[in-house]
């Protein structure tokens, strides 16, 4: 069994590597760090993948089957699709981490030779930004879970020259105009009086399937996950039990500023298909997926790493629901995919348990029957609620 207990020199390596945006979380013997420094200025995003360096136990972190499992999804899908990853700088090991990823855990390779995989940059060239050793933890993160869900996809990885919003939709753009159908974004910034104007040059594209993180501050809201045209993704603790289904999933939060974000935006419309009544703007999240780093999901790293890791955060989700979307089959042509698990309700997991505050309206911070803040609609049982 893999163990993902670190020696001392190694996580000393790991905590200068990681540059916690604040200060470390321990919580019920698990130790976690986030990767991405919190940003210095407005219009700056910051991913939200957190870390492990050190648990109470030598569990692994989540692998395919267990997601497969948990969420009702078939295995080996995504064949005849393209999935974007959209992060900041360049990760240099991305694809040769992904193939050990991949060989370990049985799936197909995906590789640049083959044509399955393809990294590029903002502009859907060969200027790769440079390497940055925190967001390349975003980028293995990523792509692992999308290829954990959808094994048969074309991974699409557009680097952005920058942690700024403007190059990170830019990139965006870039995807689609690649010809990407869905989008996978784990990063975020706060909402400004810029955000409409970013909202419409970089996330309306009718058709596509964009899934955003809804961040890991706890009750509040964040840019792009407040915008009314993607999908925003909150985070659940995910464990197994004697159910039926054979997993439970809770609201994921640890402390009063630290779980999955949902709120309610101060700048944005509510889109047509969400009929909350707390809010008069759009609300977020709208469904959900694994994000607690005591339930985390296994990576393999070595740019900012030394191997196999155990990640947390709705940067996790982000890309899980992304791929989920891609099994669910190609959305029709000036669709909008965010609206499609509100027209199938009854195909996700409800999520009645747990809270990351005390708000008004409760629902909008506190997980109850039906629609809520922190884990929207729900998390996937198959792939009915993602399509149209």
């Amino acid at each position: 069994m893999r163990t993902f207990a670190l020696t001392a020199a190694a996580l000393l390596t790991t905590l200068t590597a990681a540059t916690p945006t604040h200060a470390d979380t321990i919580h019920h013997g698990t130790h976690w760090v986030h990767t991405c420094a919190r940003p210095a200025r407005a219009d700056i995003a910051a991913c939200h993948a957190l870390r492990v360096v050190s648990a109470a136990s030598d569990k692994e972190g989540y692998g395919p089957a267990d997601l497969l499992s948990a969420y009702g999804l078939p295995a080996d899908g995504g064949e005849g699709t393209t999935v974007a990853i959209v992060d900041a700088y360049d990760n240099p090991n991305a694809e040769a981490d992904l193939g050990v990823y991949r060989d370990h855990y049985g799936l197909p390779a995906c590789t640049s030779d083959s044509g399955c995989f393809h990294k590029t940059d903002q502009r859907g060239g060969t200027r790769i930004p440079r390497a940055d050793s925190a967001w390349a933890g975003e980028t293995a993160l990523d792509l692992a879970m999308v290829s954990a869900i959808a094994p048969r996809a074309h991974l699409l990885l557009v680097e952005a020259d920058s942690a700024g919003v403007a190059d990170l939709g830019a990139a965006v753009n870039t995807a689609v105009a690649m010809g990407a159908k869905y989008v996978s974004i784990s990063w975020g910034a706060q909402e400004n009086s810029n955000a409409a104007g970013y909202d419409s040059r970089y996330f309306d594209h009718p058709g596509v399937a964009i899934a955003v993180a809804s961040g890991d501050g706890g009750y509040g809201v964040i840019f792009p996950a407040s915008s009314p045209h993607v999908t925003a993704v909150g985070g659940t603790s995910l464990r197994t039990d004697s159910s039926p289904r054979g997993w439970a999933e809770e609201v994921w939060s640890t402390t009063s500023s630290e779980g999955t974000g949902s709120g309610c935006s101060s700048r944005l419309s509510k889109p047509s298909w969400q009929k909350d009544t707390g809010c008069s703007r759009r609300t977020v999240a709208d469904v959900a997926a694994v994000a607690d780093p005591e339930t985390g999901v296994a990576v393999y790293q070595t740019y900012g790493g030394s191997g196999w890791y155990t990640y947390g955060g709705t940067s996790a989700a982000a890309p899980i629901i992304a791929a989920t979307y891609a099994l669910a089959g190609a959305p029709a042509a000036g669709s909008r995919p965010a609206s499609f698990p509100y027209a199938q309700p009854g195909a996700l997991n409800d999520v009645v348990t747990g809270a990351t505050a005390t708000c008004r309206p409760a629902y909008l911070c506190t997980a109850g029957p039906g629609y809520d803040g922190p884990t929207g609609l729900g998390t996937p049982n198959g792939v009915g609620a993602f399509r149209g």
